[in-house]
């Protein structure tokens, strides 16, 4: 069967949002600000890849700390890096404290110093493989997938219905960026998904209830060479809520993801980053001052470092 192919499915056209509920100029905009965001930052890497491969380095380094203790400074480091390299863009890091109050899952805020717009983005660090890209936090997608009632489709109406569907065309403006990692390689890759083309390639829906290590089952969506893509896991009251949702696999998936980095890079830890937080935490804060100051002259010509 060939992939389904419909104009409102045609990738970078307008999308036709069928819900009073969500703000259709807002939401188109955010996708083009983050498209011309990954663009810049794609062409920044390419012209210095050594300033990506320092920050991504100490970023996984973290990992020395604890095996979660990096996705949270991974918020931090790439929002910094961000106003450091940037010049026109600058980048405010939300902050757990205003998690309860945020009505999007971004983990930073991306301000264009030009248009002076708000594109808020999801970070998200994870090892190559599984990729959480959205929490179903009203669990709505696996309940409307069971709705239909069926093992398997490969009917091309059943399958435009459920992607033009607004629970599922919201999925379409998420702003992502995966920061993935093979530690046993030493190797990471700054990887986005493209849910649009995955979207326009889409010719099976497969419930799949058993598998290695699989508790609750899963809707896998497969292309027409029957190649999976993304799967919506089990969102009902005995699954983790945190686990709910959109999933990918970026071992599995490979032909849908895009490449800011482009391609894998390789990084190496860095001790002294270790040794520099374990001696920060038990200094005064005036040599705080001091070392961020020498830290910003550091980062200054580091820019000019060819």
């Amino acid at each position: 069967m060939s992939s389904l192919r419909h104009p409102e499915f045609i990738s970078g056209s307008k999308i036709v949002i069928l819900t009073k509920n969500l703000d259709q100029k807002r939401i188109t905009n955010n996708m083009t600000e983050y498209q011309e965001f990954q663009e810049r930052l794609k062409m920044l890497i390419s012209k210095n890849p050594q300033w990506i491969v320092n920050t991504l380095s100490n970023i996984f380094t973290m990992r020395l700390l604890g095996n979660k203790t990096h996705g949270d400074l991974a918020e931090v480091g790439i929002a910094e890096f961000i106003n450091q390299f940037m010049y026109d863009y600058k980048s405010i890091h939300v902050g757990k404290d205003l998690f309860r109050a945020k009505s999007n899952e971004e983990d930073i805020v991306i301000i264009n110093e030009i248009t002076k717009s708000k594109l808020p983005l999801s970070l998200k660090a994870y090892g190559h493989g599984p990729l959480q890209l959205s929490t179903d936090k009203e669990c709505r997608l696996y309940p409307y997938l069971e709705s239909f009632n069926f093992l398997l489709t490969e009917d091309s109406t059943i399958i435009h219905n459920i992607l033009l569907d607004p629970i599922f065309q919201n999925l379409t403006y998420l702003n992502v960026m995966p920061l993935i990692y093979d530690e046993k390689a030493q190797k990471c890759n700054i990887m986005i998904f493209d849910y649009n083309k995955a979207k326009v390639s889409v010719a099976k829906i497969e419930k799949r209830v058993e598998g290695k290590g699989r508790t609750h089952p899963v809707y896998v969506f497969l292309d027409d060479q029957n190649r999976y893509m993304f799967e919506v896991r089990y969102g009902g009251k005995s699954a983790n809520a945190l686990q709910r949702g959109l999933w990918t696999n970026t071992k599995n998936a490979g032909d849908y993801f895009n490449s800011l980095t482009n391609g894998w890079i390789t990084y190496a830890h860095n001790i002294d980053l270790v040794k520099l937080i374990a001696l920060a935490l038990n200094s005064r804060s005036e040599s705080h001052v001091q070392a961020n100051n020498i830290l910003q002259s550091d980062i200054d010509s580091f820019k000019y470092v060819s």
